[in-house]
């Protein structure tokens, strides 16, 4: 019985690992497609949103299982509830990509990002893809440390945002509204998937720890801050004893 148990809860890992690939996946796919003009691709994502659809009813089920007939506690109870999340969170970045792919399409043949700031949706579609790529380790070990890491990333994600925004806004603008208009939602779109991208690593720390991102930071510090002291502690006793 527990080594069925046991299996359930890691195919519900495997599961939202498998989600997570996906996902990346049609982002990366996605930027291709904006990019490059690319729309076979861009098709190909809007397509795709249907086997998101079927992985998400799979995690969905096997957890609701898991929640009826295991009745799991402690941890595994929390990786259970944050499964819930990470799905959704998963399907959300599924439906950003998305969002993109057609935003390609309704413009197709012609460009969606003016050449000046196709340099800044380059970085959007790498940063995003690396921290997908962060997704899959984090939910396949469950790190609390590479978790926090997503946090960071994000930031980057914000700034280059921040800029499009002055840039479409300044009264300088040379492209037109429908540019700035497509611009500032692609931006969005990324901004978001790279929040969710984090939401989910906050999901992880709790799973991982019990604690939210801030308290687990305190008490890594704290814990920090006790091992020096007992090494200099230690160090002291060592100079009297040698004396």
């Amino acid at each position: 019985m527990r080594s069925a148990y046991n299996d359930n809860i890691g195919g519900l890992a495997r599961d939202l690992t498998v989600m997570s690939d996906y996902v990346r996946t049609m982002m990366r796919s996605a930027g291709h497609s904006l990019l490059d003009r690319d729309l076979s691709a861009a098709e190909g994502v809007v397509s795709s949103i249907d086997s998101v659809e079927d992985l998400r009813a799979t995690c969905e089920a096997r957890a609701f299982e898991l929640l009826a007939l295991e009745a799991p506690v402690a941890r595994d109870l929390r990786q259970v509830v944050s499964g819930f999340h990470i799905v959704e969170d998963l399907a959300r970045m599924a439906a950003l990509a998305v969002h993109v792919a057609k935003t390609t399409r309704r413009r197709h043949p012609d460009a969606v990002v003016p050449e000046a700031l196709a340099p800044y949706f380059r970085e959007f579609v790498r940063l995003s893809d690396a921290n997908s790529g962060k997704l899959h380790e984090i939910l396949a070990t469950y790190e609390p440390e590479r978790a926090m890491e997503l946090a960071l990333d994000d930031d980057a994600v914000d700034d280059i945002q921040h800029h499009i925004m002055q840039l479409t806004t300044a009264r300088e603008w040379p492209h037109g509204v429908t540019a700035a208009v497509d611009v500032v939602l692609l931006s969005r779109y990324f901004e978001r998937y790279n929040d969710h991208a984090v939401n989910i690593g906050t999901r992880v720390v709790y799973l991982a720890t019990g604690m939210q991102p801030a308290e687990y930071e305190v008490s890594r510090r704290t814990e920090e801050q006790q091992a020096t002291m007992r090494e200099q502690f230690n160090e002291i006793r060592r100079r009297y004893g040698e004396a």
